[in-house]
Order: C-alpha cells, then structure tokens, then sequence
C-alpha cells in the first residue's frame, strides 16, 4: 500500500474518532476513482470503453448504530449532516445527495438497514474527471452491503450507484464509472460492453511507463448542455441509419462504412458525430489486439486518433486541451496523449516513459502557465485493484 494511502487512512481512522468517539468498533472502506484509456462517449451509444480503477480513492471509516439515524462528516470539508432514515428530503448542501441516493436505492429494493455514522474523505482531485462521485456511492453501498448482510454482489452494487446518481442526485451518467470503480483490477484495464455489460480485462504492464494525468483547471460552460445535444445527434443518426438496416438499435449497431455510405443524407454535423462513434467502437477492439500484444506504442498512438476525432468530429475538446495534447506531440518520450472524458475542460491523459515523467511535468507546466497563465496540476496514477474493505 502507497505512503499517501496509509496516511489518508490514518487521518479518516482520526477523524471519526474525533467526531463518535472510539467506544465502538467501525471499519474502514476504500472505492477508487477511475480513467478512462480509450472509448470516449460511446458508453451512452452501447459501445465499448476501457476503464481502470487507479489509486486516487475516497475512504469510509464506518459503524452501524443502534437507532434510525444517519450522521455523516465529510473530512475534506469539515462539515456534518444528519438525517432520519425515514426523511430522505433533499438539503440544499449538495454534498449528502449521494449518500441519501444510495440509502433511497437500498430502500427502494424493500432491505433493511438501521442508522449508521461515517467519517469519510480522500485524494480523488474532484472536477478532474476521475469520477469521485462514483467512488462515493459504491464505498458507502458496499461498506453498508457488509455491514448489514445486505447480500448484494458487486454487479447489484454498480447497478445501485448508478441509479443513485440517475434519480436522486439527478445526473445521467452510464455505468462505465461506477462498474470500474467497484471492478478495478491492479496492473489491469477491463473492456466493458456497455450493452450487455460483459467485461474482459486486459493487461497494462507500467514497468516502462507511466500515466501522468494533466488538469486544464478549467470546466466551461458549454459542457452539460453540449452532451445532451451529442446524445440527440447519435440519435438522430441512428434514425437515419435504420432506414438502411432495421436492426440498428444504436450506434453500436452500425459501421464506419455504413456512415460513410450515408454521409450526404445524414448532413454535415450528425455525419461527423457518427463516424467519430462508429470508429470509436472499433478503435477500443483494436486497441485491446495491442495490449495483448504488449504494444503500448501503437496504443498510445491509438489515443492521439482518439483525440482528434474528439478534437474534429465530435467537437467537445476545447483550447486548453488541444494545446496541452499537441504539446506532446513534439516529446519523444510520450507514446500517446488525449482529453479524457466529457469534454470542455478537466484532463488530458499522457503515456509518458517512466524516467522521463519528472521533465514531463516540469515542460508541460512552465508551458501552460506561459500560454494561459494558469498553474497545470499533474497526476501520476497507478491502475489499482476496486472496491474493498481496508484490512
């Protein structure tokens, strides 16, 4: 276990004691952020993604109670909020909306929990894509699944938290960040069928390189509103498509060819959206023929096609990452660079040579503090195993 885990541990272990006193015994959980390596916005499209678990990870140190209330203290905020098992109202503080959701979906299934308290925190960097919200939900339902013999599998458990966020905290994510949050496997990535929800996991040996996460530190506007567009334009295109081949359910469904076969019809903007989706798809199958390989150059070099369809295509990168992803492209020393995740802003995900990630950093922050004058922070993530218990 990292130096920085065992701190964080310690600290949470600290903090609960502070806050309930050390009379009974509690256990302490761990969930893990996530990347993404490659398979951008095809989750909602029924594609493929190829997730990892890493060790940036929130921490829960846990006790059931003996009557119906819930207190919860969030360490990294120093707050506290309270509620009744029997009122999950919503408190303007948004911070409990994820805990309350997971306590409503285990309602929802007709299980019985009694109150609990929970000190909780970690080191997932929030707004930087590495979905700490995922990591949230699926700690605290699988800390409450053991605590309380719930009997729920770790599927039940991915399933749950997504549903969480969908119908309480009101956010439309896919699986894919809760699924490799609880499925996380060390030194691994999985290739996870967003249709079927079939995965396979794939080796990602790190004794030559290394993952260097770089945040813009911006998040613009445009993101939320822009994603929704996405989703209607895929589906806009899927429309069209069917006309051609009834069996076409989404774009999961159709090929780089068919698209291309289509183009005129399809229009300029829903043309490129599918294209980028449909060969998207297939760039994660050829991908994983890489990593069985054990070819990380050529799969690097299969993240820079990635960004450019998000760059070109589907159009949701922005100046700060585009600037930060072609300044890779002059380093000998770097297989593969992208933006990952939504888009508008958050992080770039770099495949650096293990002994060149100090110089890495050091160009890549005096650079992006010359054009926009902002601090560049960077993450060096490990692919870690997902959720459990801390022994």
């Amino acid at each position: 276990m990292a130096a920085t885990d065992s701190s964080l541990i310690a600290s949470i272990k600290e903090k609960y004691v502070e806050k309930f006193g050390s009379d009974h015994d509690f256990q302490v959980f761990r969930s893990p952020g996530r990347i993404n390596l490659i398979g951008e916005h095809t989750d909602y499209n029924n594609g493929f993604v190829l997730p990892a678990s890493v060790d940036k990870a929130v921490y829960f140190a846990i006790s059931s109670r003996d009557d119906n209330q819930v207190k919860l203290y969030a360490a990294d905020l120093d707050e506290t909020y309270s509620f009744s098992l029997d009122d999950l109202s919503k408190p303007e503080s948004s911070w409990p909306h994820y805990q309350l959701g997971i306590v409503e979906q285990i309602q929802k299934r007709g299980l019985e929990i009694s109150g609990f308290q929970a000190a909780f925190g970690g080191n997932v960097p929030v707004g930087a894509g590495l979905s700490s919200s995922a990591a949230l939900e699926c700690c605290l339902l699988f800390a409450l699944n053991d605590i309380f013999g719930l009997g729920l599998g770790r599927l039940d458990i991915v399933k749950m938290s997504q549903k969480a966020e969908n119908e309480y905290v009101g956010v439309q994510c896919g699986i894919m960040d809760q699924f490799a949050s609880a499925f996380g496997v060390s030194e691994s990535v999985m290739r996870l069928d967003c249709r079927s929800l079939d995965m396979e996991y794939f080796p990602f040996p790190m004794d030559e390189y290394m993952i260097v996460l770089c945040d813009t530190s911006v998040k613009h506007s445009l993101a939320s509103s822009e994603y929704n567009t996405r989703r209607l334009e895929c589906e806009k295109g899927v429309a069209i498509l069917r006309k051609y081949d009834p069996a076409i359910q989404s774009l999961r469904d159709a090929s780089p060819e068919l698209v291309e076969a289509h183009k005129d019809e399809l229009g300029d903007v829903v043309y490129r959206r599918c294209k980028f989706i449909t060969e998207e798809i297939q760039r994660v199958l050829d991908a994983c023929d890489l990593l069985v390989q054990g070819n990380l150059p050529a799969f690097g070099a299969k993240m820079y096609e990635t960004h450019d369809g998000l760059q070109h295509e589907y159009e949701v990168s922005c100046p700060e990452l585009d600037f930060l992803v072609l300044k890779t492209r002059e380093n000998a020393d770097v297989v593969g660079s992208r933006m990952m995740g939504g888009g508008f802003g958050g992080c770039t995900i770099n495949l650096v040579k293990k002994n060149a990630v100090d110089a890495f950093e050091e160009e890549m922050i005096l650079a992006y503090k010359k054009e926009y004058d902002i601090d560049l922070p960077c993450y060096r993530v490990k692919i870690t195993d997902g959720t459990g218990e801390v022994l």
